[in-house]
Parts: structure tokens; C-alpha cells; sequence
């Protein structure tokens, strides 16, 4: 009918949500965000600060100076942390651009191996690890190797706690840059440089990786955040990082352990944000 009449049917607009009411709503869920991680870490320094006897003391803030076992474990975190992002990237970049470069039919293969970690437990994983190095020292004895693997396993630095924690952050790495390199045209960028006369690692250094510097970022972040807080492996192990030493405090003295739990938060924050500017920060 509207087509024989020449007529239009009119078009029904929806109403404009006032704008008011968005920002209403915008403040409520960022409170009851903020109340959910806030309340909990303030309840904790509170129970860290206060005791009915004694009134509100930092005394367990000052007993973490002298507590055993606080800086020698904290300084194996962050060195396993720092040789665990540089040994993955080291292994990973230079991996996913020669299979994005020379051979792009084995990206399904290499996102496969790099995502299989997720799928393994991590009591299995360190099961097989423990077994591994068990019957390695066992047959290795005789050759000189044997001396390798015994060095590997320095409780001063475990070189081995390194090589477990590549694996378990090998997904997370790939991930973030694989998602960096989606976001650039990797092969016409190192044609031009290599047109130009650019060697190989100033086309790594000069071109690919100022481009990555979000996806490195990300990837140093999680790797980070994985080192100092994992448990498991370096518990069954044998070995006393950060955390297995506040796990291992826990039991007798409380607030000591609530202590240290909100300054490593407070650590890794303050970690997050120094690789963040160094990361962001604009070459001139």
C-alpha cells in the first residue's frame, strides 16, 4: 500500500537512553568492583595491623626484616622470574617468525605444541619431571653429563624450576604474541629491511620487536605473575621460592604471612608497572 501511494511508513526511532542513568549504572558496577577487591585487602591489613591485646602495631611488617628465609627467597623468585621471560621469548619469537616467514602451513602444529601444556596437569607434569630426573641421575652417572644434570638442580638457582616454568608459560607467551603479530604484516616489514641491506638481527631488533612492544609486554606480565605465584612445582620439588616460603610460615605465624602476602601484592604491582613504562616508553 505505501509503495502505491508513494507514501513512506514512518520509522520507529528507539528512545535514547539518558545519559545519566548510563553513568549511574557505569558508578555501580565500578564500586561493587572495587568493594570486591578492596574490602578483602583491607580486612587482611587490618588483621595484619591490629591485635585485641596490643591495639594497632606494624610489628609484623617490621618482623619481615629479620624473618628467615624472606629475601633469599624472594630474590629466587624474581631471578627465576627474569631468566623464565627471557628464556621463553628467546625460544618463542624467534620460533613463530620463521614458521610465519618460511613455513605458514605449520602454524596449526606449532600452536598445538605450544598450547599443550593447558591440557597436562601440573601434578602430572611434575611427576614425570621428578621420575625424569630420578632415573637421569641414575644413568647419567657414568658419563659426563652426569655433572650437567647435578648442576641443573642447584637449590641456589634451579636452572630446572626455569626450564618447567618456559613450559607451564609457553601458552600464555605464545598467545600474547601470536595476537601481536596478527596485528602487523610481519613478512613486508622484513622484506623492506632486508631490501635495504638490514642483517637479520637488526631487522629482530629494529623492526619486528618495537612492534611487538604491547604483545611483549603482556606476555613479560603473565610470565611474571605465573613465576611468583606458583606453588606446586617448586613444592614438589624440593625448592623454597616466595611462595612456598609464605605457604611454609603460614601455620605458625599468621599475621606475618598476611604481611608478606600483601607486599608481594603490592610487589608484583609495582613489577607489573616498571615493565610496563620500560615497554611503553617511546624510543627517540
Amino acid at each position: 500500500m505505501a509503495a502505491l501511494t508513494g507514501l513512506e511508513q514512518p520509522v520507529a526511532v528507539p528512545a535514547a537512553r539518558p545519559p545519566g542513568r548510563l553513568r549511574v549504572w557505569r558508578g555501580v558496577v565500578f564500586l561493587l568492583a572495587a568493594a570486591y577487591f578492596l574490602v578483602p585487602l583491607g580486612a587482611s591489613l587490618w588483621y595484619t595491623i591490629y591485635t585485641p591485646t596490643a591495639g594497632v602495631s606494624f610489628s609484623a611488617y617490621g618482623e619481615l626484616l629479620t624473618a628467615e628465609g624472606f629475601a633469599s627467597s624472594l630474590v629466587l623468585s624474581l631471578s627465576l622470574a627474569v631468566a623464565t621471560i627471557v628464556l621463553a621469548l628467546l625460544l618463542t619469537l624467534p620460533a613463530m617468525l620463521a614458521v610465519r616467514l618460511a613455513a605458514p602451513r605449520l602454524r596449526p602444529v606449532m600452536e598445538v605444541i605450544c598450547t599443550l601444556p593447558l591440557v597436562v596437569p601440573p601434578i602430572t607434569f611434575v611427576a614425570g619431571l621428578t621420575t625424569s630426573l630420578r632415573n637421569g641421575t641414575d644413568l647419567l652417572a657414568p658419563t659426563p653429563f652426569w655433572a650437567t644434570l647435578i648442576a641443573v638442580q642447584n637449590p641456589a638457582f634451579p636452572i630446572v624450576l626455569v626450564l618447567a616454568y618456559v613450559v607451564l608459560v609457553l601458552p600464555f607467551v605464545y598467545r600474547s604474541l601470536d595476537a601481536g603479530l596478527a596485528t602487523m604484516d610481519v613478512r613486508t616489514l622484513v622484506e623492506a629491511a632486508r631490501n635495504l641491506g638490514a642483517s637479520w638481527p637488526h631487522v629482530l631488533f629494529r623492526v619486528v620487536i618495537p612492534n611487538l612492544r604491547s604483545a611483549l609486554a603482556s606476555a613479560s606480565f603473565l610470565t611474571l605473575a605465573l613465576v611468583l605465584g606458583e606453588f606446586t612445582v617448586a613444592r614438589l620439588l624440593g625448592y623454597q621460592p616466595f611462595a612456598v616460603w609464605i605457604v611454609t610460615i603460614s601455620g605458625s605465624r599468621g599475621q606475618v604471612s598476611v604481611a608478606v602476602s600483601i607486599l608481594s601484592l603490592l610487589l608484583i604491582w609495582l613489577l607489573l608497572l616498571a615493565v610496563s613504562t620500560v615497554f611503553g616508553r617511546e624510543k627517540k
